[in-house]
């Protein structure tokens, strides 16, 4: 849940999740259209070129040999570099070979909307904010004031847990309230079910998405792992209703 900007908003479904774009400020409504438009386009270009439902999307061509690594585009390439230095970081809990086949869901979804909330501040509209299921990157102001972030309640669909504030953030969340226990363990094999809800807020919301799938994964020792996280700040809810939160998470 994200406070809504006076100026241009705009849903969309893609990616499997309906994703909002919402412009604050001064910016020429024309413009604003034309700036939704391309972030729009874009994130149809991510689902393409990424989604593990669509056949002839990279990723499958490249799970089925039919594509190398080497030939695929700059995008693939990033991501593939980017998931292999996060294994790396998470001592192997974050994998987009989880599920036995490639799936870098985990990190392309966050990694998509910071690319999206890069363009928008280049092409001249600080203040905005970009949501993905919950993926969210906010810049600026609303109104003259920070944009404030709703984190939902894992067991109560209709409350927050926290609400955060902020005029450059990118806020994750993962958990199994909605698609159930989807985390893979990799290191077991098992859906990782100790954590209902993982968020984690920083600079970069791809980073932010793979660090809070990694926790989830890790299960309770999770908490303990985050809280050691440099430039990163996160909030838990476990499985049987214990919530735990940074002392630096910007709470409202």
């Amino acid at each position: 849940m994200v406070e809504q900007a006076q100026g241009l908003h705009r849903v969309e479904l893609i990616m499997g999740t309906a994703i909002s774009i919402d412009l604050s400020g001064s910016i020429d409504s024309v413009r604003a259209a034309e700036l939704a438009d391309a972030a729009f386009a874009w994130f149809r270009e991510v689902d393409a070129r990424f989604s593990t439902y669509q056949d002839d999307s990279e990723v499958n061509r490249l799970q089925r040999g039919e594509l190398s690594s080497a030939d695929a585009s700059p995008d693939l390439r990033h991501v593939l570099d980017e998931c292999a230095r996060l294994w790396r970081e998470t001592d192997g809990y974050f994998d987009a070979y989880a599920t036995g086949r490639l799936d870098p869901s985990g990190y392309v979804k966050g990694w998509s909307v910071q690319v999206a909330s890069d363009r928008l501040t280049a092409a001249g509209a600080p203040d905005h904010c970009v949501n993905a299921g919950g993926d969210v990157r906010v810049c600026g102001r609303v109104a003259g004031q920070p944009w404030r972030i709703g984190i939902r309640h894992p067991f109560e669909p209709m409350q927050t847990c926290w609400v955060l504030a902020g005029t450059d953030l990118a806020v994750a969340t993962s958990g199994n309230y909605e698609r159930g226990f989807h985390v893979i363990d990799p290191l077991t094999g098992k859906p990782a079910r100790a954590l209902a809800s993982v968020t984690v807020a920083g600079s970069d919301l791809g980073v932010a998405d793979a660090y809070s799938t990694a926790a989830v994964a890790m299960g309770v020792k999770g908490i303990d792992w985050l809280a050691r996280l440099e430039g990163y700040e996160s909030a838990v809810v476990t499985e049987d209703g214990l919530a735990f939160r940074s002392e630096g998470l910007p709470v409202a």
